[in-house]
């Protein structure tokens, strides 16, 4: 396999822009294969033949694949690299199908269980201290700038590093925000909970906070008690819609 520097790089910008669309063909035949097929075209059309070797690349591009949304780039930069490469064809499916569990396990920990859940938690706190909108502006603002960086770091990694992508996983930065994305996540969780609860909370008084704090106690229990088939926000659905009821009944 080849270890020589990159061919001459072809616009990883188109390719940036379609990722955001990966999923945009979903099915249950090949997951998001369509669209990682689709993202990864930019970057091999200029192959050399007479079509036939494009053609050829296009059909393994659009094959099954499963992984983190924001951490496809990394397989459609490292797959398009292979085939600039000349990796046989049987190496580059493996490569796309290895790549399936890591970045889909990467993806969650980082992002579904790290980054989404902190920038929620400071923007309930930012609620929480009266800024309102501003808050909800900043966790747009502040979670989209991580995650279109995480893209572009991963489809610019996957070019980079082509059939070697496994060292991309091992680089220090993304192990370090792996390590820290966890803890950071559940300090924020907890300094937001009270606060939150807090905020909520401001406009009972009297016998009203007590009913409250007993409804909560309550509802803590019942998940506990049912947690195998009582899930947060069926119950939430449940509070939501006796709310409307007692509210429409109260006026």
């Amino acid at each position: 396999m080849s270890t020589a520097a990159p061919p001459a790089r072809p616009s990883l910008g188109r390719a940036l822009l379609r990722l955001f669309t990966v999923q945009g063909s979903w099915n249950y035949e090949r997951m998001q294969g369509i669209g990682m097929g689709v993202s990864e075209q930019p970057l091999i059309r200029d192959l050399a033949g007479n079509g036939t070797a494009y053609r050829a690349a296009v059909a393994r591009a659009a094959q099954f694949f499963n992984a983190h949304p924001y951490l496809c780039g990394l397989a459609v930069g490292a797959t398009a690299r292979a085939e600039h490469d000349g990796v046989p064809p049987e190496q580059v499916v493996r490569l796309r199908t290895a790549l399936c569990g890591p970045l889909g396990a990467l993806g969650d920990r980082l992002v579904w269980a790290g980054w989404l859940p902190l920038t929620s938690g400071l923007a309930l706190i930012g609620v929480a201290l009266g800024l309102g909108v501003r808050a909800v502006l900043g966790f747009l603002i502040v979670y989209n700038i991580g995650h279109v960086a995480l893209r572009w770091w991963a489809l610019r990694a996957g070019w980079t590093y082509g059939g070697r992508v496994a060292t991309a996983l091992r680089e220090p930065v993304l192990q370090r925000a792996t390590a820290l994305s966890a803890p950071a996540m559940a300090l924020v969780t907890g300094a937001a909970l009270p606060l939150v609860a807090q905020s909520l909370a401001s406009g009972f008084v009297g016998w009203t906070r007590a009913a409250l704090a007993v409804v909560a106690a309550g509802g803590f229990a019942l998940l506990w008690w049912r947690r195998a088939r009582l899930t947060g926000l069926r119950f939430g659905l449940v509070l939501l819609a006796l709310a409307t009821l007692g509210g429409w009944l109260w006026h």
